[in-house]
């Protein structure tokens, strides 16, 4: 899905190279000419990254940022003729993710793009829980004990749970029986091998409920089992 990129200035010229340099990089621009027009462009296309002049009429790039971070976490950069450390720093403490200053280099302001949106991504990627798997459709959050594939919850027992856990953890690593008694249930467990083939058998059943092609639990005849996932 193209990435959409929103250009605010009055300024014809600059918002004509900056929708230039954006198509080069792989987006597509959206163009306002005021601070209204920003926010109203906004809340229609949601656009992944916004470049946003500071003095703009009817509303001012400050003003603009405000209420786009009242409801989006999406990177804002500021673009101003002014280069007062006053004026960056409330540019920032509004919730700009960086500041340009004009005149620029296009290609300064594509890179700037750049790397606020490595920023976000590295962010995004830090605030997702270690309990919390993602492979292909599946998702297992261990935090809340769920899972889901497709974004259809399947009910699991907390023991299943944890036995999708340990494997996916893992994809096209085998475990033995013998593993997954002592991981699952313990080492002071009292049971043979037979309680995980049982307990694999009801954890499948209740899988193939909802289709999941791309990934399975195998087994692997005379040793136990493992999560995979299909090539494509």
């Amino acid at each position: 899905m193209q990435q959409h990129i929103l250009i605010a200035d009055d300024n014809q010229d600059i918002t004509d190279i900056l929708s230039t340099y954006s198509r080069m990089e792989g987006f597509e621009p959206i163009v306002a000419c005021d601070g209204e027009e920003a926010i109203r462009l906004f809340s229609q296309y949601n656009p992944d990254v916004v470049l946003l002049d500071v003095m703009m009429p009817k509303e001012d790039g400050y003003e603009v940022c405000r209420k786009i971070r009242s409801k989006s976490n999406v990177p804002v950069i500021l673009i101003t003729a002014r280069g007062e450390d006053f004026d960056k720093i409330m540019g920032l403490d509004i919730g700009a993710d960086d500041y340009i200053v004009k005149p620029f280099s296009p290609r300064e302001v594509m890179a700037r793009v750049r790397a606020v949106m490595r920023r976000m991504t590295r962010t995004a990627k830090e605030e997702i829980s270690e309990n919390v798997i993602s492979i292909e459709n599946l998702e297992i959050n261990l935090d809340e004990y769920t899972l889901h594939i497709g974004g259809k919850r399947v009910a699991l027992t907390k023991k299943e749970i944890e036995t999708m856990w340990t494997l996916a953890s893992n994809p096209n690593k085998v475990f033995t029986r013998d593993n997954l008694l002592d991981s699952l249930w313990g080492f002071d467990y009292f049971g043979d091998s037979r309680t995980v083939d049982s307990h694999i058998k009801r954890l499948r059943a209740k899988l193939d409920k909802v289709e999941h092609p791309s990934w399975s639990i195998k087994t692997i005849w005379g040793v136990g089992y493992k999560f995979e996932i299909a090539e494509k």
